[in-house]
């Protein structure tokens, strides 16, 4: 999730091996054909046998595991005027016990939902618990199944939404409770099955894939199962009339001859330039981040804009396989956020809400390094320190990760805090970066999202993610995530510097003042500029509050940076210089300006010149109106003797200047280009 800041009966069924008309059309029916065409489709990989879902060591652990959900849903008057949120529904619930089992508690709000019957069972419910008899007693590892009949009420309860022919639902942290009664944690993931009854005319999405589209008169069934295991708030259904929809294909990494679809629901009025540009980055997306993470794990990469008015609140929610973007807003790194969630968030989901920066940090520095990417290392480290500034000025003081929250919920405002949840988090990943170096950094991270035995398609907690990074790294890096993960807030640095130039001597004092955390241990980085030699850049591991390090240097230093490069972006500096003065070195060279060879020329000549001591110098080419041609040299330069060539083949003949600015001196002579 990104916040916003920033009359015949026709079956169209997708087969491996192509798509198969099961009965006649009608040319009204048609239509409908045409437009399934598009959209509707079945991945290759025949759909997994259900089995419980296994869970990271640390996860935590319920009575019972739901191993999937089948939904039968009438929502076919939502969509028509007056657009009640009323429906009925059935949910069929498989279950694996994992303990001794006589009853099945599930989450169905009351003021939304109102149970009808449990098939062959006695039940109660109140206070938004469903209890179900089971009539027996299920020892672990036996599986069984409940069929719930129910329905909504024709209330807005922030998680099925409805508006003027459009529905969708939105379930981020806790509202899939609110359409459909289910086990609402986020460790317990299960399979969805999900057949929608609608009006002609509607097209309507779901997870995983479409297996088919019926028309009968003017009613249209449309059936979704995913192959892969879905938390509950990842579950979606997403619809309009009129919606408009594009296909496109991503060829997968592991079999260039094969492909998936991407698909995408867009509403009429929209930036279609906009639109066609995500179209074309997506599967650029997919490959960079399969690359990055291994192979897309799912059967379809499907986008959906929520129209204007329908009451989505965020700027996109990563429901797996078929994302909700805000309306009209193809954003290239909102996107590029979402779409990190089917790594991040979707295959390894939280395995509690304590747990949630694990989605919403990596999906935020999964946007710097799409930038990296693209447009290189200076807009990665651009995003960086936006990030850092986002969290210092808006800092509400809390950790990365509150186990109290894997208990009792926050509201949504404090568990995705931005400055917490998404840039304090995407800032640690790159300081995680910075200290492991990026090969390293790089296979911790492929080695953790290719984990098929703990986390690939499965859940994750903290502990379970600082454990596989530090055996991955081959290092304990408790301190690390100790500091910046479970702890609040940040250092604050008084750093002391003094430069000793008679005695090339450079004393380091590093100091912390921060008083609502511990010491932050973390390896700094010092720039030392020189008065002849080129800058040195020196890593040190600071440990140790008051902690002082010495270096001596074969050249006289004359200038001192901390972290020059801001790789620990959370951070409050006030570093002091101090010392005996830069001294005046003797030079073997003097500030001087040759003529330039050969004089008259065509079209090229060369101009000498000598630089005393370290400057910014300039070297430029001037009319005789005094007007710039060209800038030969623009940039600091150490002291010594240097060659620097015009190509006048664009100038026109005559005469021009040429004159030479270091510090105060300044010295300009004449020549001439004949053609």
């Amino acid at each position: 999730m990104r916040m916003k800041m920033r009359k015949s009966v026709g079956v169209l069924m997708a087969l491996a091996g192509g798509w198969i008309l099961l009965a006649g059309w009608t040319a009204s029916a048609q239509n409908l054909s045409q437009a399934a065409y598009r959209h509707a489709f079945e991945s290759k990989t025949r759909k997994a046998a259900l089995s419980a879902t296994a869970l990271s060591q640390s996860s935590p652990r319920h009575s019972f595991d739901v191993l999937s959900y089948t939904l039968n849903l009438n929502v076919y008057k939502c969509f028509v005027t007056p657009y009640p949120h009323s429906y009925s529904a059935t949910d069929v619930i498989r279950f694996m016990a994992d303990s001794t089992l006589s009853t099945l508690q599930l989450h169905a709000v009351n003021s939304s939902l109102v149970v009808d019957s449990v098939a062959g069972r006695s039940f109660s419910h109140s206070g938004d618990i469903l209890t179900i008899n089971l009539g027996g007693v299920y020892n672990p590892g036996d599986t069984g199944s409940v069929v719930i009949s129910y329905h909504h009420n024709d209330v807005a309860d922030g998680a099925f939404y409805v508006s003027s022919g459009m529905v969708f639902t939105d379930c981020e942290p806790e509202g899939a409770r609110k359409w459909f009664p289910c086990w609402d944690r986020p460790a317990d993931k299960a399979t969805l099955d999900l057949t929608a009854k609608v009006p002609n005319g509607v097209k309507l999405g779901s997870n995983g894939r479409l297996v088919s589209a019926v028309l009968s008169g003017d009613t249209i069934l449309y059936h979704w199962a995913s192959r892969d295991p879905i938390a509950t708030y990842l579950m979606v259904m997403t619809g309009k009339v009129g919606y408009n929809l594009d296909q496109e294909y991503w060829k997968t990494l592991a079999n260039p001859n094969d492909s998936i679809p991407v698909v995408f629901y867009w509403n009429a009025g929209e930036d279609t330039a906009s639109l066609h540009d995500i179209e074309r980055n997506v599967p650029q997306m997919a490959t960079y981040y399969s690359t990055l993470f291994g192979e897309y794990p799912f059967e379809k990469i499907g986008m959906a804009t929520i129209a204007p008015g329908a009451g989505f609140i965020w700027g996109g929610m990563e429901n797996q396989t078929l994302i909700s973007v805000e309306p009209n807003s193809w954003d290239e790194y909102l996107i590029a956020h979402e779409f990190a969630h089917h790594w991040f968030g979707d295959m390894i989901s939280p395995g509690t809400w304590a747990d949630v920066w694990l989605n919403e940090a990596f999906a935020t520095y999964c946007e710097a390094l799409w930038d990296e990417h693209r447009l290189g290392e200076a807009a990665y480290h651009f995003d960086i320190v936006n990030d850092a500034a986002v969290y210092l000025s808006q800092n509400p003081g809390w950790p990365i990760y509150n186990p109290q929250w894997a208990v009792a919920t926050p509201n949504v405002n404090t568990m995705f805090n931005d400055a917490i949840t998404y840039e304090k988090g995407a800032c640690v990943l790159h300081m995680l970066r910075y200290t492991l170096g990026d090969s390293t950094f790089f296979s911790c991270l492929k080695a953790y999202t290719t984990d098929t035995a703990e986390f690939r398609l499965k859940n994750v907690v903290t502990a379970d993610f600082f454990q596989k990074i530090s055996s991955a790294a081959g290092q304990d890096l408790s301190w690390f995530f100790n500091e910046w993960i479970l702890q609040p807030n940040h250092p604050v640095y008084h750093n002391l510097i003094v430069i000793d130039s008679a005695g090339r001597q450079v004393d380091v004092t590093f100091r912390q003042s921060q008083a609502n955390a511990s010491f932050f241990t973390m390896p700094v980085e010092l720039k030392v500029s020189f008065a002849s030699s080129p800058d040195s850049t020196i890593r040190v591991l600071n440990n140790a509050n008051g902690q002082k390090v010495s270096f001596t240097f074969a050249d006289y230093p004359r200038k001192v940076v901390f972290d020059p490069n801001d790789n620990i972006p959370l951070k409050v500096d006030s570093t002091t210089v101090s010392g005996v003065p830069p001294l005046k070195l003797a030079s073997p060279y003097t500030f001087s300006l040759g003529q330039n060879y050969p004089n008259p020329f065509n079209p090229s000549t060369t101009v000498k010149f000598s630089v005393a001591e370290a400057r910014h110098v300039s070297l430029r080419i001037y009319d005789i109106l005094g007007r710039p041609v060209a800038t030969l040299v623009d940039r600091a330069m150490i002291p010594g003797e240097y060659t620097a060539v015009w190509d006048g083949a664009a100038a026109s003949s005559g005469v021009y200047f040429y004159r030479l600015e270091a510090g105060e001196f300044t010295q300009t002579k004449k020549l001439m280009l004949v053609k």
